[in-house]
């Protein structure tokens, strides 16, 4: 159960967890130096706990705090309860959702742990927009992908603003991060997978003909450029999704790298899968 404590400086140092959430070069700091990370939302910090995330505390506006008694009973950890005003002057952002958790991180998770026994897996590399990052895990566990392997430069799955835009999906999905980026690929093609490199080139081999029944790894690259010359070179295939003609016609040749991960994640996880009963 939670220990509630009311709070009415913004500078008091109990709340240094929360400081400054929206100073992505502060948090990246702070956060890495005290092995934490902040949940955003009642459900999130629920989703946090059960995925067995330690609680380090709970920041709670007063208006908040006679809906949330639930959560405090389930959460071992400080409750700091501040007006609406303190909790803004600490963050640096309107907390509409009246709820923040510092969790505890756990250990990181080696690659091939991740591999073992996965057969779909999402492979990133350098996604670096935290929104974009948090939507692609939140398709990934959405369509039942195994895993997620993350490139050296791409951000942090626990940040922020990648947590809340998952939905808390970043627990769900067991993911790891490459040491090596320039032969990170060979160690998933040694546990058997086959690289599938997404591209907007309607030359490529539509997603659907690329995989039967084998271990398939779905490359994505960053938000601009695509991927690498050097990881589409290592692909086994280049993949695309089927455009329609008239979409082409008009000059609409590709799609962002979230709607991109969410129709391309659907039509992998189907592919060699046996039918539900």
């Amino acid at each position: 159960m939670a220990t509630i404590v009311a709070v009415q400086d913004a500078a008091d140092p109990r709340l240094a967890d929360y400081m400054r959430l929206t100073d992505v070069r502060l948090r990246k700091s702070l956060e890495s130096a005290h092995g934490l990370f902040v949940a955003e939302g009642e459900k999130v910090i629920r989703r946090a706990l059960a995925a067995g995330y330690p609680p380090r505390s709970l920041l709670i506006t007063e208006r908040r705090l006679a809906g949330v008694a639930d959560l405090l009973d389930a959460c071992p950890a400080a409750a700091y309860v501040v007006s609406d005003l303190v909790a803004e002057q600490v963050t640096g952002f309107d907390v509409h959702r009246g709820v923040l958790g510092s969790m505890a991180r756990l250990p990181g998770r080696e690659v091939g742990d991740v591999l073992a026994g996965a057969r779909r897996i999402v492979v990133l590399e350098d996604i670096v927009d935290h929104t974009n990052l948090g939507a692609i895990f939140r398709c990934a566990a959405a369509f039942g992908m195994d895993a997620v392997v993350l490139a050296p430069r791409c951000a942090d799955p626990l940040y922020r603003r990648a947590v809340r835009v998952s939905m808390g999906a970043v627990f769900a999905i067991p993911y790891a991060r490459m040491t090596d980026w320039y032969h990170g690929l060979a160690e998933l093609r040694t546990a058997g997978f086959r690289l599938l490199a997404l591209t907007p080139d309607q030359a490529g081999v539509p997603i659907d003909a690329a995989v039967t029944g084998e271990r398939a790894a779905l490359m994505l690259g960053t938000e601009g450029d695509g991927l690498s010359s050097r990881w589409r070179h290592e692909a086994d295939d280049a993949v695309c999704i089927p455009m329609a003609a008239e979409a082409t016609a008009a000059g609409v040749d590709s799609l962002n790298v979230v709607a991109a991960a969410a129709i391309a994640c659907h039509r992998l996880a189907g592919v060699g899968r046996p039918s539900p009963p």
